[in-house]
């Protein structure tokens, strides 16, 4: 069985309508005192109101604390019921025991004295049913809120785990990718193989340890893209023309990690042709709080036969996008006389 623990906010709660019904208990005694200066009536005052107040008080916290979260919120609505009539008339025990006692006093009553008990009978009933619903109502409330902020907490932790799926997933795309240029390469130029496996070391050390934050300085971001470019640029010819252009106001400027790695990815799966012209044009601008990204490159897009990265990257940028970015984050493609264009433009 599941434990409900009493936490400091519970403590405060009750310390809270506790000081409204002693309030309520006291206001009328206060008034009294500072109008006569006599303690008995003060005292007199305060037995009245009590006798007036117990019993909303003791219906209030019933309902507040058992009948509500146990039985109203339960369903079990005729149990409910039949707790607070129990209640009800067994604070009010003292009203029915004084009109039968004066009932045997009394034998012929007339109709006025009848009305008279059926309509303070109906008041106490009346009365303590309110002060039964607004503990419910308050309760509902809390409730309410409870389970809304509840929710909010399950779909963060669902975020922050989706965007670390999607986050985990771009370190092996990107490295099936690389691997690819690299074991190419081997056959032609093993110096330069060798070089191209430490630059490796390099991203995947920056990947692995320096990106386990929600967001991380643009600077090591671009130097990442810098080395990852050089590396996708193994794979190009004579006739592949690759142009960047990399402008940081602020190098510690916070931006979501590896967030345009798959898009530069992208451009070299299709924008580079073995025998065809080649350009590839990569732009990453931050200025103030805003950072846009562009690229654009030739299309030559890949047949079936070729599943090198599996189509994931683009998909999984604007997944990351949506939910770190929400509401903050401009996404543009197009393709337009084979050349195709993307453009991401954040803010912070």
């Amino acid at each position: 069985m599941k434990k409900n623990n009493i936490t400091k906010k519970d403590i405060w709660l009750f310390l809270a309508q506790a000081a409204v019904w002693l309030l309520m208990l006291l206001i009328l005694p206060l008034a009294t005192f500072i109008s006569t200066r006599d303690w008995q009536s003060t005292s007199t005052s305060m037995v009245m109101v009590w006798r007036m107040l117990r019993a909303p008080l003791l219906v209030y916290f019933a309902n507040f604390y058992i009948f509500g979260p146990y039985l109203f919120f339960r369903r079990r609505y005729w149990l409910f019921v039949l707790c607070n009539l129990v209640l009800i008339l067994g604070i009010n025990y003292g009203f029915f025991v004084g009109y039968f006692m004066f009932r045997e006093h009394v034998p012929n009553m007339d109709g006025r004295a009848w009305i008279g008990f059926f309509s303070g009978a109906f008041m106490f009933l009346f009365l303590n049913t309110v002060i039964a619903a607004v503990a419910i109502g308050i309760r509902h409330f809390m409730r309410i809120r409870q389970i809304k902020q509840q929710l909010q907490d399950e779909k963060a932790k669902n975020t922050e785990a989706e965007l670390a799926w999607l986050k985990n997933q771009i370190n092996p795309h990107f490295l099936f990718n690389t691997l690819n240029n690299i074991s190419s390469l081997t056959q032609i130029d093993a110096d330069a193989a060798q070089d191209a496996i430490a630059q490796l070391s390099d991203l995947l050390r920056y990947a692995m340890y320096e990106t386990n934050k929600k967001t991380v300085p643009i600077q090591g971001e671009v130097e990442f893209m810098r080395n990852y470019i050089e590396l996708m640029k193994l794979r190009c010819n004579e006739k592949a023309e690759v142009s960047t252009n990399f402008s940081i106001e602020n190098p510690q400027y916070p931006v979501a990690p590896l967030l345009f790695i798959s898009l530069v990815e992208n451009a070299f799966k299709h924008g580079v042709s073995s025998n065809r012209p080649s350009t590839i044009d990569i732009s990453l601008v931050q200025s103030g709080n805003q950072l846009a990204f562009t690229c654009d490159n030739t299309n030559y897009p890949k047949d079936d036969a070729d599943r090198s990265g599996s189509g994931i990257g683009i998909e999984n940028t604007r997944r990351r996008l949506e939910l770190m970015y929400k509401d903050r984050f401009q996404w543009e493609q197009s393709l337009n006389n084979d050349i195709y264009h993307v453009s991401v433009t954040v803010k912070n």
